[in-house]
């Protein structure tokens, strides 16, 4: 798998745990979440701030699919974008 053949980082680490239905088990959330998140191509603030850890219960999950990539990465590559002021 490679990161370049989809959209966004978040759909990338969706399908390398196997869907976003798995993605939403992986982080005990809805499936109607994790297509927010994959909409919006970032994850919760709240992984940004370290109140939660998504991106590593993805980064896990994904490797022991064979799919590994790192959690770092993911929120490096999925941090939301501010607007312009």
């Amino acid at each position: 798998m490679n990161p370049s053949d989809f959209p966004n980082a978040i759909a990338f680490a969706f399908e390398a745990v196997g869907g976003i239905g798995a993605a939403a088990k992986v982080c005990n959330r809805s499936y109607q979440a994790l297509n927010k998140w994959r909409l919006a191509a970032s994850l919760p603030r709240t992984d940004y701030t370290g109140e939660t850890q998504y991106a590593m219960l993805l980064a896990n999950a994904a490797e022991q699919k064979g799919n590994a990539f790192d959690a770092a990465w993911l929120l490096h590559a999925s941090t939301p974008q501010k607007a312009a002021a």
